[in-house]
């Protein structure tokens, strides 16, 4: 309830909902320590004011109560920490599923746009090199690598089936980006020369914005995807469509083509 009042984004994802509950419980006791502390405030002004000539005492029940309080409020935030945000974050990191499970992609960031690299029907990623890189490449994707004949390379358009589990390797060829997935509730920093791994489970069909969380130039508004998620039977469609285009009949690969032209980084 309190997230809607907010204005935050509809949860998509499978564990947006242990996310969404924990920021729930966290801004309700936040709510209560300002009505509390924002009452004892107005009370020390009125108790103490200036024509009281009050006396200090660092000794006495007042000491005694603040000293209480105080205590009160870091055993509410280790008990926060303990009870929902350690048990949250070890879920996230030691429970990620296997890529047999998965749709596995890679993201790599740039200035200022987003690749998204997909294995084909072989599962198996192409070799990638830095030097191939250009306005056609964006990946530097060696496509003399048998593993690299049926990748697939988009630009600022990723999709996904609903109901199964997605991991993305994030990177970047430039400088720090964040891959942001409000709707996901997932973010990561596209660090460059590190592969960081996240994963989700898309649960909603529909059309969702990437973001990029830290700002990373002069075009940093600019640089947004989307995320598809799809029924399974149209993301084979897709994949099949993203195929026939980039491979075509005798397989040879063509520039990656982006969901919208004007895009383009």
């Amino acid at each position: 309830m309190i997230n809607q009042l907010l204005g935050m984004p509809v949860n998509a994802s499978e564990h947006g909902a242990q996310i969404d509950h924990m920021l729930e419980v966290v801004h309700w006791f936040m709510l209560a320590l300002f009505v509390f502390w924002g009452a004892f405030f107005a009370y020390c002004l009125i108790r103490f004011n200036g024509r009281a000539h009050p006396k200090a005492d660092y000794y006495g029940m007042r000491s005694r109560f603040s000293t209480h309080a105080e205590i009160s409020v870091v055993l509410i935030e280790a008990f926060l920490l303990i009870a929902f945000a350690f048990p949250l974050w070890a879920a996230r990191v030691n429970e990620m599923p296997s890529d047999a499970d998965a749709v596995v992609v890679r993201i790599i960031a740039q200035q200022f746009g987003w690749n998204f690299h997909y294995p084909g029907k072989d599962g198996k990623f192409g070799r990638q090199d830095p030097k191939l890189i250009d306005a056609q490449n964006p990946i530097g994707l060696d496509r003399s690598d048998p593993d690299a004949g049926d990748d697939l390379v988009t630009i600022n358009d990723i999709h996904l089936p609903v109901g199964r589990q997605a991991i993305a390797h994030i990177t970047s060829r430039d400088v720090i980006h964040n891959f942001c997935l409000p709707n996901m509730r997932i973010a990561q920093d596209a660090i460059p020369g590190t592969s960081v791994p996240v994963w989700f489970k898309p649960v909603r069909q529909g059309e969702y914005e990437v973001v990029c969380g830290q700002l990373c130039g002069a075009g940093h508004y600019s640089m947004k995807a989307w995320l598809y998620v799809d029924a399974p039977e149209d993301y084979q469609a897709w994949l099949d469509g993203m195929a026939a285009r980039q491979l075509g009949p005798s397989g040879a690969a063509k520039p990656p083509q982006p969901a919208n032209p004007a895009a383009a980084p």
